[in-house]
């Protein structure tokens, strides 16, 4: 299901053992025609998409650091992450930057200076996001082509989020599902990781320490303890509006800073990416800081 039940994390581990053990499905070709379809959308907004199906040939490490890696895993997985690094360096070829072999510290990638990307894993599929160097918005990304359960949410959603499954997900996206929702919170916990000075993350132990929030036609999310945005002095500022023109309905003062996370439905299941940092009123903002005035 691509990660439903851990929460304890980014919950790359368990969906990685997962994916490995399911293999390719018969939802792979389509979904990767439907993510190869947003391309220009996802370059529009400044990033690189790269996609690696693991029974493609050809796949194989870049270097020592892979190939040792690679060894030590059962067949499936190898060639899960072998695709998953084929799949990173694609992304960062198409913002201009080459890159060799990608090691790894525990589960984690790890780039050369300049180079970084977000990497998710499901149903055979390996898809990963770039942005070029120099820039410092956010960098996540999530797919997932199974359906959660609905017995998932209370390993997903706090209470107070509930309400938002079924609502209306912004002009012409459909509702807001679990599966998306799940997706969203993985995209955002990857940005938040990786952001400089890693803003608010020490409160982050499950997906329940995110909070998400509509925010036009994206979300906002961010932790629930954390770096906090208060209310702006200025006249006029407290309500605002996302990038679609629509209301961030749940935004209050106090809130933390987020990530704004945009879900877009690929065949069965669902792909979200990290739009831009966002303060307590769903505003853009620069990079994440413990305090902004």
């Amino acid at each position: 299901m691509g990660g439903a039940g851990r929460v304890g994390g980014s919950g790359e581990a368990d969906r990685e053992a997962r994916t490995a053990a399911d293999g390719v499905t018969a939802a792979a070709p389509a979904a990767l025609a439907a993510l190869e379809r947003l391309r220009p959308r996802l370059a529009a907004a400044g990033l690189g998409l790269g996609l690696a199906d693991v029974g493609e040939p050809g796949l194989a490490p870049a270097g020592p650091a892979e190939a040792s890696a690679a060894a030590a895993m059962p067949p499936r997985r190898r060639r899960e992450f072998l695709a998953g690094r084929e799949a990173a360096r694609r992304a960062l070829r198409a913002v201009g930057v080459d890159c060799g072999e990608i090691p790894r510290e525990g589960r984690l990638p790890v780039f050369a200076p300049g180079r970084a990307a977000s990497l998710s894993h499901s149903a055979g599929i390996a898809v990963a996001v770039a942005r070029a160097p120099g820039g410092h918005a956010p960098l996540g990304c999530d797919l997932e082509l199974r359906p959660l359960p609905c017995d998932a949410a209370r390993l997903v959603l706090g209470p107070d989020e509930e309400p938002l499954l079924g609502t209306a997900a912004g002009a012409g996206a459909g509702t807001w599902s679990l599966t998306g929702l799940f997706s969203a919170k993985e995209t955002a916990w990857k940005a938040l990781h990786l952001a400089p000075g890693r803003a608010g993350t020490a409160s982050m132990r499950t997906l329940r320490d995110l909070r998400a929030e509509p925010c036009g036609d994206a979300l906002h999310i961010g932790p629930r303890i954390g770096p906090r945005v208060g209310r702006s002095s200025r006249p006029g500022v407290g309500a605002s509006s996302g990038p679609s023109g629509l209301p961030c309905t749940g935004a209050r003062a106090g809130q933390s800073y987020g990530v704004r996370v945009r879900v877009l439905p690929v065949g069965v299941g669902v792909f979200s990416y990290a739009l831009g940092w966002a303060g307590a009123d769903g505003r853009s903002t620069p990079v994440p800081t413990a305090r902004r005035s």
